[in-house]
């Protein structure tokens, strides 16, 4: 365990809840991934679980090199504490997507599907945006998200949107 504490430069243990988290949001993506290919046998599904788990963590980990260099981040731990903002917040953005549309009286049943789609799309794109920034603050890394959201605006060519000197 110390092996492991040093590596990802965890101090404290409160901080060990971030790989945790990590294991366990991973193992269900597997599992989820895995049931779409096997739906009878457990047997399968369980093995097919643990090779795309394997997978997935070794491409995360490829991941972590490859942006530790680029993020500026005090600890190793907090990357991990970063993906799972993302995917906290991609998850959320798509889910207040559909029933934000339905407030307004868009349906797939009232409007071409294309259209739909392109608004679907549009409004989950813009509470991504608002929702990045409000769950890496929860999870205690809004400087990070903040400076990341500033720096995807502004390459979007929508930088007038943050009112900064």
């Amino acid at each position: 365990m110390q092996k492991f504490k040093t590596q990802w430069e965890i101090k404290s243990n409160w901080q060990l809840i971030f790989p945790l988290l990590g294991i366990l949001g991973l193992m269900y993506s597997s599992y989820k991934l895995s049931s779409l290919f096997v739906k009878d046998s457990l047997v399968i599904n369980s093995i097919l679980t643990i090779v795309i788990a394997f997978i997935l963590l070794k491409f995360t980990l490829f991941l972590f090199q490859k942006l530790e260099k680029k993020w500026d981040l005090e600890y190793r731990w907090e990357m991990i504490r970063v993906f799972i903002v993302f995917a906290i917040t991609g998850s959320s953005s798509v889910i207040v997507g559909r029933p934000i549309l339905k407030i307004i009286g868009i349906t797939k049943e009232n409007l071409q599907p294309i259209i739909y789609w392109i608004l679907y799309v549009l409004i989950s794109f813009v509470f991504y945006q608002i929702l990045l920034v409000i769950i890496g603050w929860l999870l205690g890394q809004h400087k990070f998200f903040w400076e990341f959201e500033k720096k995807m605006l502004k390459r979007m060519k929508l930088g007038f949107l943050i009112n900064e000197k």
